[in-house]
């Protein structure tokens, strides 16, 4: 069994990498230690996210899935979750969140759990992952809605200004860009979305001239 470790921040100027220590002491305490860590800037309510598929194109069954909360891995609308959770299955991998305690059986030591108890606690921590990703999609949700409605105040206000660009973090990108390197590996570089690098690279792309 090996243990991977998924870390996921939502924006370039949130830190991805804030939880490692949680988790890796989480491990230590169970006398494991992970494996490997998988780490990416990208919004949980999308299933494009190029870390957590390569993790699960990497591990073998039997393998664990370990992250700080449950919303780290989803904040997906229904349809998506469901076929992120097949895709979970079919690879035979155990997510073990720190916010589902159910789920820490996990790394218990072999036969410290009978097996009546193992399935049913298994069970219970199937239904508390489907509850609690629900819930992590609801606060998404909110959220969103929250702030549409406040920037559409300030809209009304005249007070709304948008997101401020990030200009020492773009000039890193067109470097790294100018220098060859592919997009996905600025973004791994950098600890930052592709979306991101994208957004930058069309800007640098010079329109087309009409015919």
């Amino acid at each position: 069994m090996f243990i991977r470790a998924y870390l996921r921040a939502s924006t370039t100027e949130q830190d991805a990498n804030r939880a490692r220590d949680a988790l890796v002491a989480f491990a230590a305490d169970r006398n494991h230690k992970i494996a490997s860590f998988y780490v990416e800037n990208e919004s949980g309510a999308s299933l494009q996210r190029p870390e957590l598929f390569r993790l699960l194109s990497d591990a073998q069954p039997g393998d664990v899935l370990l992250l700080e909360q449950v919303d780290r891995l989803s904040r997906l609308k229904e349809e998506d979750w469901n076929q992120l959770r097949a895709t979970i299955k079919a690879k035979g991998v155990l997510v073990v969140a720190l916010d589902l305690p159910t789920s820490h059986q996990c790394l218990a030591a072999a036969g410290a759990v009978d097996e009546f108890t193992s399935r049913m606690l298994s069970a219970v921590n199937d239904m508390l992952l489907d509850m609690l990703a629900a819930v992590a999609r609801k606060d998404y949700e909110d959220r969103r809605r929250r702030q549409a409605e406040g920037i559409e105040k300030a809209k009304i206000e005249g007070a709304y200004k948008g997101r401020p660009v990030d200009t020492k973090l773009h000039g890193r990108i067109k470097q790294l860009l100018d220098d060859g390197k592919s997009v996905r590996k600025v973004a791994e570089l950098l600890e930052c979305s592709t979306t991101t690098v994208q957004k930058v690279k069309a800007a640098l792309t010079p329109p087309c001239e009409p015919l």
